[in-house]
């Protein structure tokens, strides 16, 4: 069968591990909300690359390709390599690493079956791989196949980022934690010294760093790549708050095996969220008049 699913954002993530615990609350008695699981996760498997990877949006099983180490481009990044259709190929984008590694650990501990935590180690082998070697020990925001950075929207340039990576690191954690593999924290040391002098004055991070300088890059508001933070578009994070620290002591919690138990959801934070449902079971959030690159013009207020 046909499926058309979008990774970025967390929409695939967030709706499969609210039906996966709905599934559990409900004794996996409701037939149409246990199909619905079935049918996403089984998707979700057939959207892994074999090194472990994913694509930001697919309609259809990924296509194999050879498995290899992240390197630096042999070609000139910034005119060279542009592609279209940078969706289908390697991303960890808008925090996929973490919310999939979620989503895997949710389904093995909900239904037990090994491919889950399967899928779970080969994400976890795809985030070593994806590691950019010295001096950048980094992750990049989109991998072309033969595991280069690359180029996705006019605005995300091939670059080590500082944004995605912290997810990625957190994401190996909690996959050393869940699969008691120590070696999914072996790239930890490196990227956090790296990341810790790579701090902008201010001490948060920034979104991309040029590759090989290690520059913070950014764009101008006509989107051409530039050093100069003072006239870029305001719909996207060019700089972010850096949790090198909090990531530094998860580590070593991880890596002594210390790890704190998850704090449970209380009755009165329940009520809230029951509370704040409209009529139709939906969150209605507001349109705040700021401009949404790619998409169509909304009114201030609109629901």
């Amino acid at each position: 069968m046909d499926f058309n699913v979008r990774e970025g954002d967390v929409q695939t993530q967030a709706a499969l591990q609210m039906l996966i615990r709905a599934d559990k609350a409900l004794g996996f008695k409701h037939e149409a909300i246990h199909q619905a699981v079935g049918y996403g996760l089984d998707r979700l498997l057939r959207a892994q690359f074999p090194n472990g990877g994913f694509p930001q949006v697919w309609i259809g099983p990924v296509e194999a390709k050879p498995i290899v180490r992240a390197k630096f481009p042999d070609f000139d990044w910034r005119t060279e390599g542009k592609v279209r259709n940078y969706w289908d190929y390697y991303t960890l984008n808008d925090d996929i690493a973490g919310t999939v590694a979620a989503t895997f650990i949710a389904a093995h501990q909900t239904y037990k079956h090994l491919m889950y935590k399967t899928a779970l180690q080969k994400l976890g082998d795809f985030l070593i791989l994806a590691q950019m070697p010295e001096p950048q020990p980094g992750w990049c925001q989109q991998y072309t196949y033969e595991m280069m950075p690359m180029w996705g929207r006019k605005f995300e340039p091939p670059a080590i980022t500082g944004w995605e990576s912290q997810d990625a690191m957190e994401a190996l954690i909690r996959i050393a934690v869940y699969t008691g593999k120590k070696k999914y924290l072996e790239p930890l040391p490196r990227a956090l010294a790296y990341y810790q002098k790579s701090l902008l004055p201010d001490g948060r991070v920034a979104r991309f760093y040029e590759l090989k300088s290690n520059k913070p890059l950014y764009m101008n508001k006509r989107y051409q790549l530039t050093y100069d933070d003072s006239d870029v578009p305001r719909h996207y994070g060019w700089k972010q708050p850096a949790r090198f620290k909090q990531i530094e002591k998860q580590y070593q919690d991880a890596k002594n095996g210390d790890v704190a138990k998850t704090r449970g959801v209380s009755a009165e934070e329940v009520r809230k969220i029951i509370k704040a449902l409209d009529g139709q079971g939906r969150w209605i959030t507001k349109h705040d008049g700021s401009r949404l690159v790619g998409q169509p013009k909304f009114a201030e207020g609109f629901e």
